[in-house]
This record gives C-alpha cells, structure tokens and sequence, in this order.
C-alpha cells in the first residue's frame, strides 16, 4: 500500500471542500433521540404494568433491544461533542444515551474518544486493537482456544457479540479508572454504578420473568447490534504506526433506512477522520474521499463485512495479515489482499504446523516473520 498518513493530514486536505456548517452542533439530532427514549419507556411500561402470556413480551423486547442499540449510537455522537457543546448537558445527554449500556460518559471519553480515535489499530496503544499472535502465544489458555478449527471459533465469536459491548466496558473501566484524577474517580465509579442499580432495582421490582423481556435480552441484542457494527469497523483492517484512517478503518454500507435509524454510524472511516462532525454529513466526506484517493479508500456492504469476519481469524501475524494458529494458514488484511468475494488465504503460508506448536511451546523464541 502507499504512504501512510495521518488523519490530520487527510482532513486538512478536505475541510476546505465542505460546508462551514458542517462543523457546527446539531441539535435536532436530540429528537431522533427523544422518539427512543419514549419508545423504551412505552415498552417497558407496556411490559411492567400488563399482565398476558410472555410471549406477547417478546416482539416488545425486541424493540427496546433495538432502541438501546440506537441510543448507543446517538451517545456516540453526542460525547463527540457534534451535537451540543456546553460540556455539563453534553455528559447529561451522553449518560442518558449510554444508560442502557450502562457506560458512563467519562469513562467513554477517556476510553473512545482520547484512547481510541489518538491510537486507532495501534497494536499497544489502542484499547479496542484486536490482539497479535505474539500476545496470544504468552497465554496457554489462548493458545489452546486458538487451536481450534476457525469455524468453532468463528461460532463462539459471533454468539459471543451479545455480549461483548457490556464485558469490554466494564473492562474498560477497570483499566482506566486509575488514571483518572482521584477527585474525579467518585463521579466516574457513580457513572457506572448508578445504571446497574437502575437495571437492577428493575429486577427486584418487577421479578425476573419481565426483567428478562425489559433489559436482559434488549441488552443481548443491543450488544449483538453494536458489536456488529463495532467488529467490521476495524478488525478486517491492518494494524498501523501511523493513525490512517483510510488505512486502518471500514465504511459499510446499509440500506438508508437503515443510516435513518442508526445516526449514519456505518460511515466510520468518514467519522475517523472528522470525529468532531456531525453524521449528518459523512455522506458528503465519503464522496470528496472517493474522488481524491478512491484506491485507499475501503467499503464493503455490510453483510459481506460479517462474513469476511467469519471467515477470517482474528490474531494478527503482523501488521497486514491475520494467522490461523490451528494450522498456520496467513490471511491478507484489507489493502493487502483480501477480497471480500473470495476469502481465502490471500499470504503464502509461511508457517506450518510444527513451526505453530514450537511457538506455543516456546513462546518467548523469536521466528522469523
């Protein structure tokens, strides 16, 4: 692939061909927000106050799982500061998105916005990177699990998305949390406290047959919803030194009902170079990209992007290639080799088998790459 570049080199090189407007709050965005918010409570009143089979629980459930979903998204926004500015209402507005999830605002910012989006795809630096095969091989834990033939591992993975949003978070929490201020870490642990003592006064309230159709399964499948959105953004992508959003970032494509609903969240490479824009206008960014450098640029409609994640393992063999430790077959990442219509081994296999189980065995011996 080219040269990389930063993202600053890249939005400098586009700000001028985009409307001033483009760079202000948008407010209005609240009230796709607002429509959640009511819909949620409708439900779960719905759910809490009427007394009929659960199984007329189950389409209700569903919608709230989608909304909280949508919520996540419109949270996202908002602590980007593209919808309000003032801080105070930006973090009250972001908390009441992220309720649901149960993420509070500080954290979030700490973890997405000054961790994520400074160090995207750095392999140490970047707490959402997906691990190399050179941190795998330390753990013999891991390394057994990542014996297993793909397809079983792809299985767990992909059940493993209704889930994995709400582990990291608290994960998240758990690796930060230190380095916040010690006068600011009372209101970061109330920000991630006080949720789950909501979610969970539900439960003693209203027992755990409606709690599970009014949080734990919406939960589920926000996190199905999120993690599926948040797993193609980058995870098919090389690591990178150089934060190259172009490089190291995935648009997918949905269908626009689909943008509505979502607050435009499937424009990401878009949002890693202008974090502090509002969604409403990564259609305009995405089209200025594909006229200036349409060969760096990567886009994958988004069902193809779940099945190249299925199809492909997740450890990195080194910057632009992922290893299936099972039999020590290389995959191209996207830029070097992969191609979403035919997945396969896109690197010569420059591991064997025995070469993968001296790894395991000797996990501090160097070899070759």
């Amino acid at each position: 692939m080219n040269e990389l570049h930063s993202f600053g080199w890249y939005a400098a090189r586009l700000k001028p061909y985009l409307p001033k407007k483009a760079f202000n709050p948008v407010p209005a965005r609240l009230w796709g927000g607002l429509a959640y918010l009511l819909i949620v409570i409708g439900c779960l009143i719905t759910i809490g106050m009427v007394e009929m089979s659960p199984l007329f629980y189950v389409p209700l459930s569903i919608v709230i799982g989608f909304s909280f979903a949508s919520l996540g998204f419109l949270g996202h926004e908002i602590l980007h500061g593209t919808v309000v500015r003032k801080p105070w209402l930006r973090d009250f507005l972001g908390a009441v998105a992220f309720w649901p999830l149960s993420t509070g605002p500080k954290l979030w910012r700490k973890w997405h916005n000054l961790s994520h989006h400074v160090h995207t795809q750095h392999e140490e630096e970047d707490p959402d990177s997906w691990p190399t095969f050179d941190r795998i091989k330390r753990s013999r834990l891991l390394c057994w699990v990542y014996k297993l033939p793909l397809p079983i591992r792809a299985f767990f993975s992909l059940c493993s998305l209704s889930f994995q949003f709400t582990v990291h978070s608290l994960n998240m929490f758990a690796t930060y949390v230190k380095e916040f201020n010690p006068k600011k870490r009372p209101a970061v642990f109330f920000e991630m406290i006080l949720p789950w003592m909501t979610w969970i006064g539900l439960l003693v309230w209203v027992g755990p047959v409606k709690w599970l159709f009014m949080f734990l399964i919406p939960l589920l499948i926000a996190n199905v919803i999120v993690m599926a959105y948040i797993s193609t953004n980058h995870r098919l992508n090389p690591t990178t030194e150089v934060n190259d959003p172009l490089a190291n970032s995935l648009t997918v494509t949905v269908p626009k009902w689909v943008d509505v609903l979502h607050f435009n969240f499937s424009y990401h490479t878009e949002h890693h170079l202008f974090p502090g824009m509002s969604s409403k206008y990564y259609p305009l960014v995405k089209n200025l990209i594909k006229e200036k450098w349409p060969e760096r640029y990567h886009e994958m409609r988004f069902d193809h992007a779940l099945i190249a994640l299925w199809k492909t393992p997740r450890p990195y063999y080194n910057s632009h290639g992922l290893i299936d430790p099972s039999n020590g077959n290389v995959y191209g990442t996207l830029g070097h080799g992969l191609q979403a219509q035919t997945i396969k081994e896109q690197l010569s296999t420059s591991l064997n088998k025995s070469k993968i189980e001296e790894m395991v065995v000797n996990p501090n011996k160097q070899f070759d790459k």
